[in-house]
C-alpha cells in the first residue's frame, strides 16, 4: 500500500496464491485481489489492510473489474474460459458465463450495463449484458487481446493487442474496431479522468505510450522502470503510478504538462492539470505568454508559443502565480537515409520489401529522439522497435498495393520526410529454358517470368546457384549437380517474395 501524499510504502498485505491483478470499490474501501494459482479473489479492507474474505471462481483468475455502483465484480478465470460474477455485498458468486478462449482483462462500461472482456486465446472481445448477466457478441479484435479500457462516456473501449504490438479501439454502439494504434508490447491502459488522454505500459520498451484519444494516434513516450505492466491514475488525473515488474519498483510520474515536450516553432494544443486554476489570466513558458483556449479549476488548455530548451510553465490566477512543471522544445527532425536490416524472404540493405511488410528497417537522421510514429505512406504506421537521437529502428508495415511511398517521421519536434519505400509484387516464372541437363550439372539455365529485378537467390532443390538478374523479366542462372530425377523445384528469391517451381529434370549421361 501506498501513501500518495508522501509516495512511501505503508504496508505490505500478505497474499497466497500467485496474486494478479486488483481493483478497487467506487469509494475505495474493498480492493479485489485475482489470486491465479488458487483460482480464486481475495477481498481486501483497504482501511485496515486486511483481507477479509477470500471466494472461489475458477482456474487461473486474473481479470478483475468492479462494477460503477459497487454492488459486483467480474473476475475472468484463463484456464477454463469463464467470467464469474460476485455479490459484494455477500462475497459470493451468482453467476458463471462462458466467454471466449483464455480471458484475460475485463472492464465495465462507465453507466455498469455492459462488459467487455478481452480472449487472449482466440483474439476476440466478448460483449457482456451486466443486466442479463449473458454473452450477447463476440468482436474479433486481433492477435492475443490482453486487457481493455472504457472511455469515461463509454463510446469507445481500448484494448491491448499484444501479438500485434497494438491498441485497438471499439465503436461501442457498433460493437466494431474503427481504429489500430502501434504500441509495442502493449499492456494495461489506463485512461485520464477527463478522457482525452490514454496511457499505455509498453512491458519490452521500458516505457508508457501518451495515446490522443481525439485523434487515436501516439502523442509521446514517457520513460520509466523495467517491465511496465500495469497502469494507474490518480482520481484528479495529475499523477501516473505505473508497476515494473523487472526492477519491482512503482513508477510516479507527474501529468501536470500533457504533452512536456513539443517544436521550437511552437503552435500545438496542450493541457495543463492542476488544482485552483480557474480562472486563469495567463500561462507563461519561460517568458512567452500562451493563448489560452478552455480553462476549469482542475485544467488550463493552451496554444504554445515559440520557443527553445527547456523553460519553466507558469500558471496566474486572481489568486498568484505558480509553476506548474517544465516544458521542453525539441528540434525538429532531419532524416539522411534508410535501410532494411532484414526481409521475410531474406536479403536486407535497399528500402524495399513485399506488399505484406515484415521484416526490419533503420532509418537515420539527426534529432529523432522520442519519436512517435514512423508512416508508410498516408495511413500504415510502423512499429517502432528502439530510438536514439540518430536512429529509429522499426517493424516494416504492409501496404495494400506496390510502389513508392513516402516514409514520415513524427518527433515532439516535428514532422520530417524526403524518404522512399517500395513495395514489390511477389515474382512469378513463366518458363525455364532448357528444362533439363547433365546430373553432372554447369548447363546455363535461363528463367523468364515477372518481377525478378530484385531477385537475391536462386535454388535448385534447395541448393543456391550462381545467378545473373538480366532485367525484371530474365535470370540466367546455373544448374548445379545433381542425382537424376524428374520435377526438381527451381526457387527464386526476391526482395517482395519467393516463386518454387518444380519444373526441372536431370538426366543421366549416356553409358554403355
Amino acid at each position: 500500500m501506498i501513501d500518495t501524499a508522501t509516495e512511501t510504502v505503508t504496508a505490505t498485505i500478505a497474499a497466497a496464491g500467485g496474486p494478479t491483478l486488483l481493483a478497487f470499490s467506487p469509494d475505495g474501501t474493498r480492493a479485489y485481489l485475482t489470486l491465479f494459482d488458487d483460482g480464486a479473489v481475495d477481498v481486501i479492507d483497504t482501511a485496515a489492510g486486511t483481507i477479509t474474505a477470500t471466494i472461489a471462481v475458477g482456474a487461473g483468475a486474473v481479470g478483475v473489474a468492479v462494477g460503477p455502483d459497487g454492488n459486483r465484480a467480474y473476475v475472468t478465470s484463463q484456464n477454463v474460459n469463464t467470467l464469474s460474477v460476485i455479490n459484494t455485498a455477500t462475497d459470493t458468486v451468482t453467476a458463471t458465463l462462458t466467454v471466449g478462449a483464455g480471458p484475460v482483462g475485463v472492464a465495465i462500461s462507465p453507466d455498469g450495463t455492459r462488459g467487455y472482456v478481452a480472449n487472449t486465446g482466440d483474439g476476440t472481445v466478448s460483449v457482456i449484458d451486466t443486466v442479463t448477466n449473458t454473452v450477447t457478441g463476440s468482436i474479433l479484435v486481433g492477435d492475443v487481446p490482453v486487457l481493455v479500457a472504457f472511455t469515461p462516456d463509454g463510446s469507445r473501449a481500448y484494448v491491448s493487442t499484444a501479438g500485434e504490438n497494438a491498441v485497438n479501439v471499439i465503436d461501442t454502439a457498433s460493437n466494431t474496431v474503427t481504429a489500430t494504434i502501434p504500441v509495442i508490447t502493449p499492456r494495461v491502459v489506463a485512461m485520464s479522468p477527463d478522457g482525452v488522454t490514454a496511457y499505455v505500459a509498453d512491458l519490452s520498451a521500458d516505457t508508457v505510450t501518451v495515446l490522443d484519444v481525439t485523434t487515436n494516434t501516439a502523442a509521446g513516450t514517457i520513460p520509466v522502470g523495467n517491465g511496465p505492466t500495469g497502469a494507474a491514475i490518480s482520481p484528479d488525473g495529475t499523477r501516473l503510478y505505473v508497476t515494473n515488474t523487472t526492477d519491482n519498483t512503482v513508477s510516479v510520474v507527474p501529468l501536470t504538462l500533457v504533452p512536456d515536450q513539443g517544436p521550437a516553432a511552437g503552435g500545438i494544443i496542450l493541457t495543463i492539470r492542476g488544482h485552483n486554476l480557474a480562472p486563469a489570466t495567463a500561462v507563461r513558458f519561460g517568458d512567452t505568454a500562451a493563448t489560452i483556449l478552455a480553462n476549469t479549476a482542475t485544467s488550463v488548455t493552451v496554444r504554445i508559443p515559440p520557443g527553445s530548451g527547456a523553460v519553466p510553465v507558469t500558471a496566474t490566477t486572481p489568486g498568484g502565480t505558480g509553476v506548474l512543471g517544465t516544458f521542453y522544445y525539441r528540434p525538429a527532425p532531419l532524416l539522411t537515409g534508410i535501410t532494411t536490416t532484414s526481409n521475410p524472404y531474406g536479403g536486407a540493405g535497399p528500402a524495399m520489401g513485399p506488399l505484406g511488410g515484415g521484416g526490419t528497417a533503420v532509418i537515420t537522421g539527426v534529432n529523432l529522439s522520442g519519436a512517435t510514429a514512423v508512416r508508410f505512406g498516408p495511413t500504415r504506421q510502423a512499429i517502432i522497435q528502439s530510438v536514439t537521437d540518430t536512429a529509429i529502428t522499426l517493424g516494416i508495415p504492409g501496404v495494400p498495393a506496390p510502389g513508392p511511398v513516402p516514409v514520415t517521421v513524427l518527433t515532439p519536434g516535428g514532422s520530417a520526410g524526403g524518404l522512399t519505400f517500395t513495395y514489390l509484387n511477389v515474382p512469378a516464372l513463366t518458363g525455364v529454358s532448357p528444362a533439363a541437363g547433365p546430373t553432372g550439372g554447369g548447363t546455363d539455365v535461363t528463367i523468364t517470368g515477372t518481377n525478378l529485378a530484385t531477385t537475391h537467390e536462386v535454388t535448385f532443390d534447395g541448393t543456391p546457384v550462381p545467378f545473373t538478374a538480366i532485367s525484371d523479366q530474365q535470370i540466367s542462372a546455373t544448374a548445379p549437380p545433381h542425382s537424376a530425377g524428374q520435377g526438381i523445384t527451381i526457387a527464386v528469391n526476391t526482395l517482395g517474395g519467393s516463386y518454387p517451381w518444380s519444373i526441372y529434370t536431370y538426366e543421366d549421361g549416356p553409358a554403355i
